[in-house]
């Protein structure tokens, strides 16, 4: 399980850590600080509640914590949506009475797109790349043009076709992405995100805990508990069939299917980057094996 004692615990110490004294209204104290950041106590000043029970909260050793004072923790960590969003995640399973031993283990039901949606990403292509993300980023659908912008999706095998895996061990993966630091932050703070949603999803945990044996910068990254969803921006592709790309991406999570994510990649009208766009949507400047 990715949430016990530990995830708490390691979150909100990397957030009090993360917090000058002076931008929350507080000295500097009597004596040197010996740690970055606020203390406990002051945590719990802030927050309105006890020592004592801010630390079992920290502790994970706090079964039943109510939502106004996760509410209250999270104003005096001055955490972000994400992070509040991630923050209650996190603490659900502490309030869930237990269903049964062993139910956290179960799998889950295989992902499966819709016929509907996958008429929608055929339908926007060439100039409109897309893909759908399920959970733990796992690529579950694409159209011709989504499918070839990063990586050859058809080439690789079903278990391989994870946003998060891609970034991290594909050897190709620095040079595919010219800004791979800040594309290796927003997939690990996704990531995060998706874990706090469906805190007992094998697939989440397998995928989380390969990447933790086998990347170090991806260790690195997680250590730092980041939750920033990011769900549009622009991003730089160099592709080695067409040359680099420059397009925008959107995200949208589907109403009826609340679990999986439309994530669509344009460019301008008439830019270098869409004529690129339709190149790859014609799949003859593909070449075979263009996934290491």
């Amino acid at each position: 399980m990715l949430h016990g004692e530990i995830e708490i615990s390691a979150f909100l110490k990397a957030r009090r850590a993360a917090l000058d004294p002076a931008e929350v209204g507080l000295p500097d104290g009597v004596g040197r600080r010996r740690v970055r950041g606020l203390r406990r106590e002051e945590v719990a000043q802030l927050a309105g509640i006890s020592v004592d029970y801010y630390t079992r909260i920290e502790q994970g050793r706090a079964p039943a914590v109510s939502d106004s004072v996760l509410d209250a923790v999270a104003r005096a960590l001055r955490l972000s949506d994400g992070e509040v969003a991630y923050l209650r995640n996190i603490a659900v399973p502490r309030r869930r009475p237990a269903e049964g031993a062993g139910d956290c283990c179960l799998p889950l039901p295989a992902q499966t797109v819709r016929p509907e949606i996958r008429r929608l990403l055929a339908a926007m292509a060439p100039t409109v790349g897309a893909v759908v993300l399920g959970r733990g980023l796992d690529i579950l659908a694409w159209n011709t043009t989504g499918g070839r912008l990063s990586w050859d999706i058809e080439t690789l095998a079903p278990e391989r076709r994870n946003t998060a895996l891609l970034v991290f061990l594909e050897p190709a993966s620095r040079e595919r992405y010219p800004d791979w630091e800040n594309k290796a932050e927003e997939i690990v703070g996704n990531l995060r995100a998706e874990s706090g949603r469906h805190p007992d999803d094998p697939r989440i945990c397998e995928v989380v805990h390969e990447l933790l044996d086998r990347s170090p910068e991806f260790r690195r990254l997680w250590a730092a508990q980041g939750v920033h969803e990011c769900l549009r921006g622009t991003k730089r592709v160099r592709h080695p069939a067409v040359g680099e790309l420059t397009v925008t991406f959107e995200s949208f999570r589907l109403p009826v299917d609340p679990e999986q994510v439309l994530v669509t990649y344009t460019a301008p009208a008439g830019s270098v980057s869409e004529d690129r766009l339709r190149e790859l949507a014609a799949g003859t400047a593909v070449p075979a094996g263009s996934v290491p």
